[in-house]
């Protein structure tokens, strides 16, 4: 967590309690406690790093003339309130230019919208020889191909589409084996039946016994490194961070074409092979195709690593945001 990373470097952080007795705090006072230690620290800038926290922090800075950032990483509905204690911030940085345009159409300021790439570690993730980890983990024979779906068990990372086109790829590769990182986290009753359908799907033919789950892993990196695939059949991504932890690797990669995506990967660039959401069916044949074709598998993985370098680089995003915090500081005449 980003607590644990600043402790480790030894930087001053105080934490805030959202939740008490498995329920979330109130609001107001959640924003009386963000004041108070607002009045106390006194800092320059105030940078909150979700819509959710650009929310609750908005009208606390705006009262407090604190130049404020909030981050927009989501594309999804909001109340007229929220729109407008997120436009109580100074500047908002959206992910992808498909996220500023969504939240523009539903009353964000355009003028105070920008977009700031998410980036990638080059360095951690990269193209490396296959170390056979997975397969001995697994106990796959050597020549077992390994296809990868990475994300939270949720409805909105398009689980179902997945296994349906998964379902359709094992009867024609029967060397294949799906690999699924990932857990619920919701305890909705729709999110456990979604889990469930997700599950009764992968435990029958021709799915049983090629269908691996891997729960949440801290090795990301390195497993990415074992793929021959990695299938994104999101219903909706702002910017998908294993999209970019996979193009950084070298890794072909079948996605769907929704949110900030296309922006990953512009269809001139050969950096990835785009399909329409909840199309199990096309998700399929890009697959095989792809299974079918290595020539095609490594010039993909390559123009995506390619793609990392030149758009997506960590470093280059960190200056970016380093940027608009002076650019913020500045507009506020500070």
């Amino acid at each position: 967590s980003l607590a644990e990373v600043l402790r480790r470097r030894q930087i001053d952080h105080v934490p805030i309690v959202f939740r008490h007795c498995d329920c979330r705090r109130p609001l107001d006072a959640l924003r009386s406690e963000l004041r108070l230690l607002l009045d106390d620290r006194r800092p320059d800038l105030l940078h909150a790093n979700s819509l959710s926290m650009g929310r609750l922090a908005g009208p606390v800075a705006a009262d407090l003339k604190l130049p404020s950032i909030a981050h927009l990483r989501d594309i999804i509905r909001l109340s007229r309130r929220a729109v407008g204690d997120l436009n109580c911030n100074r500047r908002l940085l959206a992910v992808s230019q498909a996220t500023r345009t969504f939240h523009v159409a539903q009353g964000i300021d355009a003028e105070k919208t920008h977009v700031a790439y998410n980036g990638v570690d080059l360095s951690q993730f990269r193209p490396r020889t296959k170390t056979g980890l997975l397969h001995r983990e697994l106990g796959l024979p050597h020549d077992a191909v390994l296809i990868g779906a990475i994300g939270q068990i949720v409805q909105r990372k398009g689980w179902l589409t997945f296994a349906e086109a998964a379902r359709h790829i094992a009867l024609h590769q029967p060397q294949v084996h799906f690999v699924i990182v990932g857990a619920r986290f919701s305890q909705k009753p729709e999110a456990v039946r979604y889990e469930r359908r997700l599950r009764a799907l992968a435990f029958q033919p021709p799915l049983m016994g090629r269908w691996h789950w891997l729960g949440t892993r801290g090795d990301v990196d390195q497993i990415l490194n074992e793929l021959s695939l990695l299938v994104h059949t999101a219903r909706q991504e702002p910017l998908g961070r294993v999209l970019l932890e996979a193009a950084a690797t070298g890794l072909p990669i079948v996605a769907t074409n929704v949110g900030g995506t296309a922006e990953i990967f512009p269809p001139d660039t050969g950096s990835a092979w785009l399909v329409p959401p909840d199309d199990p069916h096309e998700t399929a044949h890009a697959v095989l195709t792809l299974l079918r074709t290595p020539e095609h598998r490594l010039a993909m993985g390559q123009a995506a690593r390619h793609r990392a370098e030149t758009a997506f680089d960590a470093r280059h995003a960190g200056r970016m945001l380093l940027q608009y915090y002076r650019d913020t500081l500045a507009a506020s005449g500070c």
